[in-house]
């Protein structure tokens, strides 16, 4: 299935195929200020597009995971790092896709804070 969704402003957007069944909340000091809801999905499944000047991005931590947001509107459509198996990978924040049933969508919790 596709699915696309933006920051607020759309100067940041996104197209990702697959079968969005769960996401991921994480409890770390940034996910949890941000409210995010991951969905995690290899590179060639996601296609970004950004206006020029648009991207800001954010590593804290182990500096693993680049936290990407719009530096317009300050939403946060996506990150990108690296799946156990040395892929890349996006984590797109799925409260930024188009008309989501949220409810539909079940929801795992990761302990971010003690990792």
């Amino acid at each position: 299935m596709e699915y696309k969704g933006s920051c607020h402003c759309g100067k940041i957007s996104f197209v990702a195929q697959g079968e969005l069944t769960e996401a991921l909340s994480c409890n770390c000091s940034i996910c949890q200020r941000k409210g995010s809801l991951l969905w995690f999905l290899p590179t060639d499944q996601v296609d970004i597009s950004v206006q020029e000047n648009a991207l800001a991005s954010y590593q804290f931590n182990k500096h693993v995971i680049d936290h990407h947001f719009c530096n317009t509107c300050g939403i946060h459509p996506y990150a990108t790092g690296i799946d156990a198996k040395g892929k890349q990978m996006y984590a797109i924040n799925i409260r930024c896709i188009d008309d989501l049933d949220l409810e539909s969508i079940k929801i795992n919790h990761f302990d971010g804070r003690s990792v």
